[in-house]
């Protein structure tokens, strides 16, 4: 994909699309001229005690849902090997490499329980942002201290993308 002075939006997804996700990339379709939706379920954010195997992996059907949405300009699809070219392990005293940390609020609220949770997501992200290069990108509202630490990273780190905290996406009996 050329760029051409396009605005290029981008939705970070570990997939098992719903349609939070779904309404995130018609968000971007509106507001951008591309975009671009990666699916990577990303071993950092796991701990050992934590079911990684388990992760629902639907790439089928939510290849179908992007197709059908015609919202997505394309698809990322990284291996692990290309994202963690040093390797990686859920044994974060075993993981070499370069990982990104947004101290202090990586490290509240559910960053208490999960304390490589947040490491993990801000390291995957960075390296998504340095592949895509986006103008734009897109996270939910329902995750909430995500979107405060991935705003905090793109202002600490002088990343020139704008971020757009989307509205959380209900059910009818206001389930998210």
């Amino acid at each position: 994909m050329t760029r051409q002075d396009k605005v290029v939006g981008f939705v970070p997804t570990m997939g098992a699309l719903h349609d939070g996700h779904l309404g995130l990339v018609q968000t971007a379709s509106r507001e951008c001229d591309a975009v671009v939706v990666s699916i990577f379920v990303n071993p950092a954010q796991f701990a050992p005690d934590e079911d990684l195997d388990q992760y629902p992996r639907t790439f089928d059907s939510d290849y179908a849902s992007l197709v059908t949405s015609k919202a997505c300009t394309a698809i990322l699809l990284p291996k692990v090997s290309e994202m963690y070219p040093s390797g990686i392990t859920l044994d974060r005293s075993q993981q070499r490499g370069a990982f990104v940390e947004v101290v202090g609020l990586s490290h509240q609220m559910e960053g208490i329980t999960r304390p490589h949770f947040f490491r993990g997501v801000a390291t995957v992200v960075t390296k998504l942002f340095n592949v895509v290069q986006p103008d734009r990108v897109y996270f939910g509202q329902k995750d909430a201290q995500q979107c405060v630490v991935i705003r905090t990273m793109i202002r600490d780190l002088l990343l020139p993308i704008k971020m757009r905290a989307v509205p959380t996406c209900r059910e009818a009996d206001g389930l998210a």
